[in-house]
């Protein structure tokens, strides 16, 4: 895909929102414009917000999901880059689910639908999938310590997400892999990701080269 002159749609979190950068200016989204020629990025970023859907103590649907979001796009769009899943991994409340799930009730349910609605929406353009970048206390299965239960590491997540695309046959850069972020090591931590959650400037430079190179690929 030749990016330069294109629409794009960046659905995401606070990541593709631009919290942790010192401008929104020095966002991915942003700098993809400025430096690699995309005519308009669409960013669609919220903070907190998770791929499947929230319900609250009484069974009633909290916040903005991925899901719900889809009809706020904009259909004329080129392409379409979906980064998520850390908060379904930090704070999400919906469960897991199993493979067979294709609703947003749970994580497994939500891939399958966010996928198959985008391709429906979206027919012959692309559709790319981000994972999660690696985060401090990504093996903890109580995520950021708010979940009430157990329920997976970050790497879980990475990993579904990863196992639904190939069942859409949509392509994922996986930056959990291969963003070279890595808040363990105290050196990258306080150079790229200093809270170690959120890029900051220096990170979201690298977010645009590596997203720039992939959708090149496409």
């Amino acid at each position: 895909m030749d990016i330069r002159n294109t629409t794009i749609n960046f659905l995401g979190d606070s990541i593709t929102a631009g919290f942790g950068c010192s401008d929104w200016c020095n966002r991915f989204t942003d700098l993809l414009v400025k430096d690699y020629g995309v005519k308009k990025a669409n960013n669609y970023g919220i903070c907190g917000s998770r791929f499947a859907q929230q319900l609250n103590d009484k069974g009633e649907v909290v916040d903005q999901d991925y899901c719900m979001r889809l009809e706020e796009m904009d259909e004329s769009a080129d392409a379409v880059v979906v980064f998520g899943g850390t908060n379904d991994f930090g704070h999400g409340t919906a469960p897991l689910g199993v493979p067979t799930d294709r609703t947003p009730e749970t994580f497994w349910g939500a891939c399958h639908y966010l996928m198959n609605e985008l391709l429906t929406r979206y027919p012959g353009k692309p559709v790319v999938f981000l994972t999660p970048l690696h985060r401090l206390n990504e093996n903890d299965p109580k995520g950021d310590g708010s979940k009430k239960f157990s329920v997976a590491p970050l790497k879980v997540y990475r990993d579904i997400i990863i196992e639904v695309a190939a069942q859409y046959s949509l392509p994922v850069l996986d930056l959990y892999a291969t963003s070279g972020m890595q808040p363990e090591n105290e050196a990258c931590r306080n150079a790229l990701i200093p809270d170690g959650l959120h890029p900051n400037d220096a990170g979201h430079v690298i977010l645009a080269r590596r997203i720039a190179n992939f959708l090149a690929k496409v």
